[in-house]
């Protein structure tokens, strides 16, 4: 039996995890509000039976409009890493913006405020054990600096203006229809795909049905309301591990060609410095380059104990149903 609950905002709802949040809160039961910047999936959406709302999450005067009657706010709404964005807008949406709608949300009455992070404000974390929420915070790059910010205003305006909040920090997410992860999967099965160094950091992912499950358990949970959960997947491979799994699945050679860091360390710099002041997007990043040196393997025993959040799709189905899509969609 489906059970209902009472009006969802959803922040950045036309992303791949915002669509996916709303068609998990529907089939749960919510009647959803979803706030878009622009017209994307807005048919979807509505055939869910979401009511959009289009606008800039930065405008107060949506804000206002959109928390009308809302019980519980899913705040997703990112700037998304990519060349030539200055640091004031990542600080405007992530740190200011987050700020007025939780403000806004005291205004409004809302019982409940999911605020969606990162991983990544741990930075590079300890390769002997997995963290946890209380590992040390080391936050590698704008995008990962403002996450930050932004968890932490979250909290203390929740806290001067009685917003009970819940902080959730998702790990790299995959699934099916999403790019992100395109070049790892989609590479490797394509064979196009090579490591650099030695493939020993631990890459932690969440397939997506995963994560949703795991943002609406924080929502209705009365133990999550002033808690930091990390949620991932149970499975912690290497990298090396990792691509052999993609190629196991794919049915395709192991890549064996392993290349050294440092050089593409420089090109990375060099083209940086050449290219993002142009507005262009650089062939390499250093934050590509990271990829292949920093861990990410996190413990999930808090999420696990306090929510019940327990993670259904092991690694390699979710790598089958997410290379299924990329050949439904001819991008492999």
């Amino acid at each position: 039996m489906v059970r209902r609950f009472g009006p969802a905002l959803i922040t950045g709802a036309s992303g791949f995890t915002g669509l996916a949040l709303a068609r998990s809160l529907a089939a749960h039961g919510y009647s959803i509000r979803a706030l878009v910047r622009n017209g994307a999936h807005r048919r979807e959406l509505e055939d869910l039976g979401a009511e959009v709302i289009g606008g800039d999450i930065r405008d107060i005067g949506i804000l206002r409009e959109a928390l009308q009657g809302i019980q519980t706010v899913f705040h997703l709404a990112a700037v998304f890493r990519r060349a030539g964005v200055p640091d004031s807008e990542y600080r405007a949406v992530h740190v200011t913006a987050t700020q007025h709608l939780v403000e806004e949300s005291a205004a409004a009455r809302v019982r409940r405020f999911i605020h969606c992070s990162t991983v990544g404000v741990h930075g590079d974390v300890d390769p002997q054990s997995p963290a946890a929420e209380d590992a040390p915070l080391h936050p590698g790059d704008i995008y990962q600096l403002t996450k930050l910010e932004g968890e932490e205003v979250a909290r203390e305006t929740a806290q001067r203006t009685g917003v009970p909040i819940t902080v959730v920090r998702p790990g790299p997410i995959y699934g099916p229809g999403d790019r992100r992860l395109l070049k790892l999967i989609g590479g490797v099965a394509r064979r196009h795909f090579f490591l650099l160094g030695d493939g020993s950091p631990h890459f932690q992912m969440i397939y997506i049905d995963d994560l949703v499950d795991g943002f609406r358990l924080a929502a209705e949970s009365p133990r999550a309301v002033g808690r930091t959960y990390i949620l991932t997947g149970e499975e912690g491979p290497t990298l090396k591990e990792l691509v052999h799994e993609i190629a196991d699945v794919a049915q395709v050679p192991v890549p064996n060609v392993r290349l050294p860091v440092w050089p593409f360390w420089i090109a990375g710099a060099v083209c940086e410095a050449v290219c993002v002041p142009l507005g262009i997007e650089p062939p390499i990043f250093r934050r590509r380059v990271k990829f292949f040196t920093n861990n990410r393997w996190f413990d999930i025993s808090r999420a696990r104990t306090e929510l019940g959040f327990m993670p259904r799709v092991r690694l390699r189905d979710g790598i089958r149903l997410t290379l299924d899509s990329y050949r439904h969609l001819g991008w492999i």
